[in-house]
């Protein structure tokens, strides 16, 4: 390689960084626009319960019934219901919320697969990245209902098992639904994690199973009958440093 070589190539690599960078930046400007847009969008849904699980669930599976009955019994209990926004699970959650009194939102997420939205939304609100969708199905659910899902739906309990867990976020309801696909998870957190202390007993306490949709919203307003919905004083400060 000639001198002359060396240095086209190295004002080339120095453009490509200049270019890489500036699209760096305007990344940033994309995501805060995402933040802004969304928290703007559903600052009126209060109170609301997240409900995560497949998108490969099909419209005649039990579980798809669960959920839309489970949805529908906390949409006509004043609760907006909060979905990923796509098929399956998601689908369900917002079909059950659509036909009951609150509202039905969908936070939807750009995938190559998968991923397209359902028509059961009052609100819908579509993301790039998938931290800040997952940051608005934390930051404005009064509680979480789980129902069976594959690694999408672990990501998302796990992710809020640990908020929680490290106090990162506040203490709501966090309830798995169907005992029987999540009994076998439960037991292996209890068998492993605990007895090699791995995690503290209590935590364990954080999760609810429950598999029957009255007891569900039950439990959720439980929680709730000594305290508001929203987050105190203090949970609202600790919300801003999620």
């Amino acid at each position: 390689m000639t001198e002359s070589d060396k240095l086209v190539m190295g004002v080339e690599t120095e453009a490509l960084i200049k270019n890489t960078s500036a699209r760096e930046s305007w990344r940033i400007f994309g995501i805060m626009s995402e933040f802004v847009e969304a928290t703007e969008r559903l600052a009126a849904i209060k109170p609301a319960v997240t409900i995560f699980g497949s998108a490969r669930v099909r419209p005649d599976s039990p579980y798809y019934a669960l959920t839309e009955k489970t949805a529908r019994l906390l949409s006509d209990s004043g609760f907006s219901v909060i979905s990923g926004g796509g098929p399956g699970i998601m689908e369900a959650a917002n079909k059950g919320a659509f036909f009951g009194k609150s509202p039905s939102v969908g936070l939807n997420i750009q995938l190559p697969h998968e991923q397209a939205s359902n028509p059961y939304q009052d609100i819908s609100q579509t993301f790039r990245h998938f931290f800040a969708r997952k940051y608005m199905f934390v930051r404005f659910a009064s509680a979480y209902v789980v129902m069976p899902g594959g690694f999408g739906t672990l990501d998302e309990l796990m992710e809020a098992l640990t908020l929680i867990q490290t106090g990162k976020a506040r203490k709501i309801p966090l309830i798995l639904v169907c005992s029987e696909f999540w009994g076998g998870m439960i037991a292996w957190f209890k068998d492993k994690l605990v007895s090699e202390g791995m995690v503290a007993a209590e935590d364990i306490d954080l999760i609810q199973l429950i598999d029957d949709p009255e007891k569900v919203v039950e439990a959720i307003f439980k929680h709730y009958e000594a305290r508001p919905f929203g987050p105190l004083p203090n949970e609202r400060e600790l919300m801003l440093n999620l």
